[in-house]
């Protein structure tokens, strides 16, 4: 039974009397809505409304919410061990998910380093670079490359390399790591990409090379810091020219990961395989939090055989066993689903869905791909004002700056997919 507003009230009391949300004041975090349950695509409110979820809870609750397979392997696991550490220990789960995740990635990648999120994957291989190049004897090789409108997380290395101007970390410019950036490609995901596109990275690795661990990008799609889609025939240059300089190629598929493209991943878009793959987000379903970085041979006997004789990282709930079941069986629900064409579906729905939006004045363009669908505006939205008019029209929608977009759960049909849509063309039309 759904509580009466009055509770709806007693929630929000104390949700501000004591919660910091993320990228909110403490003190007046803008508008919360409360929810107490959640099925299917739906997020059910503490008013008894319901709202069409667009986001997958920060793009990671694919199969949508209380799935009964998912539910399972949850309680399944529980019954047998919720956590164990481990160092010197090992578990079936943990066995699993690193043999799953191995066979599924490029076939390169043979080493599976487990850790609790997003953020912390990426920080995991940029140590992982460091630690490399200083185990083969070039210590000076220890900055990075990212792309301008990139996007990796919110921890002190995964901050130093997000975009330094229009990401959200720039108040702690004198703190971070000074890392080279380069402009994000210009070529649209269907075209190849021109040499244009090349020149920066190709001059910036010439003559820096020495001092360069690696390049890490979002390969095809950036994700918080901007929502841009790029050709996949960037990643195949970029391969080439960081064999050439000798500078390891990391990926950032957590995002991206799992279907989300319309490839499982976004580098076989390319088919390209690079040195380290940091995964997350989807990787449970949104069941658990959990991420993974992987990498090839190349870079785990290097480490193993440098000076520390071992990776120095080791987070206290590496590998916890419930999460590791959990991500497995939310890899064998989606493989064994016709994912691909249901991405498609969506995809071919949303963009005609949002067609509409490009008539609109307000709008500098709308763009979809795979299971995205995006409305750019020509200036940022306020979000005090936006937010109620979405849960106003029954949809869960959470636009950051410019951007107006969704990336709902696969699961979702034709007639959520429709409704989600027409309320973001009809409230961009409003603004």
């Amino acid at each position: 039974m759904n509580p009466e507003p009055p509770e709806w009230d007693a929630l929000l009391a104390g949700d501000r009397a004591h919660i910091w949300h993320p990228y909110a004041a403490a003190t007046d975090p803008g508008v919360i809505i409360p929810v107490t349950g959640a099925s299917g695509v739906r997020l059910h409110l503490a008013d008894g409304r319901e709202l069409i979820d667009g986001m997958a809870s920060w793009w990671c609750a694919i199969h949508g919410y209380n799935h009964p397979v998912m539910n399972r392997a949850v309680r399944n696991q529980l019954e047998q061990m919720s956590h164990v550490m481990f160092g010197g220990l090992t578990h079936p789960p943990a066995v699993k998910l690193a043999r799953m995740l191995v066979d599924l990635t490029p076939e390169s990648l043979t080493r599976v380093f487990f850790s609790d999120s997003g953020s912390v994957s990426v920080e995991v291989a940029l140590k992982m670079a460091i630690q490399y190049w200083h185990a083969m004897g070039t210590p000076a090789k220890q900055k990075m490359v990212a792309l301008r409108s990139g996007y990796h997380g919110d921890t002190f290395g995964a901050m130093s390399i997000c975009d330094p101007v229009t990401g959200m970390h720039h108040l702690f410019g004198d703190v971070l790591s000074r890392q080279h950036f380069v402009q994000a490609p210009t070529c649209k995901f269907e075209d190849d990409c021109p040499e244009s596109d090349m020149e920066e990275i190709t001059d910036l690795l010439n003559a820096h090379h020495h001092d360069i661990a690696a390049v890490v990008l979002e390969p095809v799609v950036q994700g918080a810091g901007g929502m841009r889609f790029y050709s996949p025939d960037y990643l195949r240059k970029l391969r080439a020219l960081c064999d050439a300089f000798d500078v390891l190629l990391i990926f950032d598929e957590i995002a991206t990961g799992f279907g989300r493209t319309g490839k499982l991943f976004a580098l076989e878009h390319a088919q390209v395989e690079p040195d380290i793959l940091c995964l997350g987000k989807s990787l449970t379903g949104g069941y658990m939090t959990l991420a993974a970085t992987l990498c090839n041979d190349r870079i785990a006997e290097g480490i193993s055989e440098g000076e520390a004789g071992a990776f120095m990282h080791g987070p206290t709930f590496m590998a916890n066993p419930l999460a590791c079941a959990t991500a497995s069986a939310s890899i064998e629900l989606l493989l064994s689903q016709p994912w691909q064409r249901r991405v498609e579906r969506i995809g071919r729905e949303l963009a005609a869905g949002l067609g509409p939006a490009r008539e609109l004045d307000n709008v500098a363009q709308v763009r979809t791909l795979g299971a995205i669908g995006v409305i750019e505006l020509h200036e940022a939205v306020d979000m005090r004002r936006i937010q109620p008019m979405f849960v106003e029209r029954g949809v869960w929608v959470r636009p950051f700056g410019k951007l107006v977009y969704a990336m709902p759960p696969f699961i979702m049909d034709s007639d959520d997919v429709a409704a989600l849509s027409g309320a973001m063309v009809e409230v961009v039309a409003c603004l």
